[in-house]
């Protein structure tokens, strides 16, 4: 029970035994009186009942004795009347045995015991004693009487009760109304969530409670957001580059190699590799802070290159002198316009920095390339580095790496069709990956979305992805996907738990979330799935994510957030989103087993989970040696290639 229930429960108490002390004094008090009433109603009767016969005692007239005591008898306030001579010996007697009405509850006669008066009165008739009239009350009358005067005593007590508990209810909430407000900042903080009382009662203990309690908030926050700093220091000492801030060159490659050699969807890739030729003569020639405004000019530049992409793009400085840009794959005739402006403004700089001295010829080159379906990140690297080259050597700025014997399946109008028309009818094909904890116990499957090619394969994301989001079908792929999803956990109600990814034209689509709650209506275990998006689509979109959260948690789905830890903006929209859990990002896995920057980065990511109650999973694990370093670290489940490929969902 509660601290303001236990309060008003004793103050009731009290005022309960207060209120039935006064009553029982007041029933008594009126016994009294009734009994003190019946007393001189009794002596009365006697009184006028001896003048009327005190002459037919003197004369002993036995028949008008009887009568005129009749008479009054029958009235029903007597239970005796005796009338005796001078000697004592009664000339006549009238009485019967006391009946109570059965309007008094046999419960109170039991309880209240009434002795009803006997009163005489001596009767003298010429100055002579001739008798005395003997008078006693009815105890039936007694106890009606006093019945009608205890129900309506005990019906304005219950009034009276009822509305002093109302009040001392009402007010006691409002008095105690703070310390409920300090029992939800207490749960609010047990569930790292913190919540501030902002106004203060007026009361002095209790403004100090709160005072107190707003203090602890207050500072557990600055903790958390403390933490979340030191660990942003770290990650920007250890993954990005201190002059420009983009990555740096190990946290560069590594993410280049998680997005095109793992198939995370990311489709068709172009990569722009940018080289600084120049860089030793510019720095000697203009001194180290012209050369650092340049370098960072550079990686504005690719910045902005960067823009309107979907969220996925990556930029980073490989050297000192190469910046390395990865992008979704866009033809270089829409490329080179924008790449022109930009060496155009490094030209611009480098000139205005050697102020009409000769200039560097061509000091700044961009080498392109592009992924295919079966290639690798190192290839990629390669064939934009063997692009540099061929820029230099045929005095060119732009140079783009081709393959004649590339494919151009994804620029066939026949396979866009075909791609178009499998999502379109939701001809989906679905494989998931496992998501195992310490004991080797599967946690959900993660679902791999995949179409059937022509010769009715599963053909690898790389190879439609690009074309979907071409045609604008990447919502629709994600609804077919969800589709087929609950179609399966309707189908097998002792199937496993299921994580669907959700992208980012899912997410801004306006009739997405509706959709969405239609589809989870009435889903029999929705506990067995749940949603993922990526980090950098939830910094992207924060109001509709945290819409498509609440609506989540209010159907009983829950929620992950995937590829955690690499975005620069850091990771402060956990206190507000609150996921179920987290996937931390493959790239930050790779070297958990030999690299000390690494193992600390990722103890303090899963630290941070661990501090908001949220459980912390890594991906892309492939060695036991990298999943016995992360469970040593606290992480709560691994995924990858090391736990199996992935499986078709049947």
């Amino acid at each position: 029970m509660s601290l303001v229930k236990q309060l008003i429960a004793a103050v009731l108490t009290v005022l309960i035994g207060l209120a039935s002390g006064t009553l029982f004094v007041m029933s008594d008090s009126g016994k009294s009186m009734l009994l003190r009433q019946l007393e001189s109603h009794a002596l009365d009767s006697a009184t006028h009942l001896g003048l009327y016969i005190s002459p037919y005692m003197a004369a002993k007239d036995s028949a008008t004795i009887e009568t005129a005591v009749n008479a009054i008898f029958d009235s029903g306030f007597y239970q005796r009347i005796a009338v005796t001579d001078p000697s004592g010996e009664p000339l006549y007697i009238k009485e019967t045995a006391p009946e109570i009405s059965d309007r008094v509850p046999g419960w109170f006669v039991s309880l209240v015991h009434i002795d009803p008066p006997s009163m005489e009165r001596p009767i003298a008739h010429q100055w002579r004693n001739v008798g005395t009239i003997h008078v006693q009350s009815s105890a039936g009358y007694a106890y009606e009487r006093f019945w009608e005067g205890a129900q309506r005593a005990l019906l304005l007590f219950a009034v009276l009760a009822l509305l002093a508990a109302l009040m001392i209810t009402l007010l006691m909430r409002y008095l105690l109304r703070p310390l409920g407000a300090v029992e939800r900042q207490a749960e609010a903080l047990a569930h790292k969530t913190y919540i501030e009382q902002p106004e203060l009662p007026k009361a002095r203990e209790l403004r100090s409670v709160v005072e107190a309690m707003n203090t602890m908030v207050r500072q557990v926050r600055q903790m958390f957001e403390e933490q979340a700093r030191n660990i942003d220091e770290l990650r920007t000492i250890a993954y990005r580059d201190p002059l420009t801030g983009l990555l740096n060159q190990r946290a560069c490659i590594a993410q280049l190699r998680a997005r095109i050699d793992y198939e995370r969807d990311f489709g068709p890739a172009t990569l722009t590799l940018m080289r600084l030729r120049s860089l030793a003569e510019i720095n000697r020639a203009c001194g180290e802070d012209s050369t650092n405004h340049l370098l960072k000019l550079i990686a504005d530049s690719l910045r902005e290159l960067a823009d309107g992409q979907s969220g996925n793009s990556l930029i980073g400085r490989i050297s000192g002198s190469e910046f390395l840009l990865l992008t979704e794959q866009e033809p270089l005739k829409s490329l080179r316009p924008r790449l022109e402006r930009a060496l155009e403004q490094v030209d611009a700089q480098i000139a205005s920095l050697y102020d009409g001295s000769p200039v560097p010829q061509r000091p700044l080159l961009a080498g392109i390339s592009h992924s295919e379906d079966k290639g690798s990140a190192a290839l990629l690297l390669s064939e934009a580095r063997l692009a540099l080259s061929h820029a230099e050597e045929q005095g060119e700025r732009i140079f783009e790496y081709t393959d004649n014997t590339m494919t151009q399946e994804n620029r066939s109008q026949n396979w866009q069709q075909h791609v178009a028309t499998a999502i379109r009818n939701g001809q989906v094909f679905l494989q998931y990956q496992s998501l195992m904890d310490g004991t080797h116990q599967q946690l959900h499957g993660e679902l791999l979305a995949r179409i059937l090619d022509e010769e009715n394969e599963p053909c690898p994301a790389s190879r439609f992805i690009g074309v979907a989001r071409e045609l604008g079908l990447l919502d629709a792929m994600d609804r077919a996907t969800i589709s087929t999803a609950l179609s399966y956990l309707r189908r097998e109600p002792e199937g496993i738990r299921i994580a669907i990814n959700l992208g980012q034209d899912s997410v801004t689509a306006s009739d997405f979330a509706k959709w969405l709650g239609e589809q989870l209506k009435n889903l029999p275990a929705p506990e067995r799935v749940s949603f993922e998006i990526n980090e950098t689509v939830i910094l992207n979109n924060p109001e509709r994510v945290q819409a498509l959260r609440a609506q989540m948690r209010a159907i009983g789905v829950t929620f992950g957030v995937d590829n955690f830890g690499i975005h620069p903006r850091g990771f402060s929209y956990l206190y507000n989103l609150k996921p179920d859990y987290l996937k931390i990002d493959g790239s930050l896995i790779r070297d958990i087993d030999s690299n000390d920057e690494d193992r600390f980065f990722v103890r303090s990511l899963i630290g941070v989970a661990h501090n908001i109650d949220v459980q912390a999973y890594a991906e892309h694990v492939e060695r036991n040696s990298q999943q016995q370093q992360l469970l040593a670290l606290g992480i709560d489940g691994t995924q990858g290639y090391l736990h199996g490929k992935p499986e078709a969902l049947n």
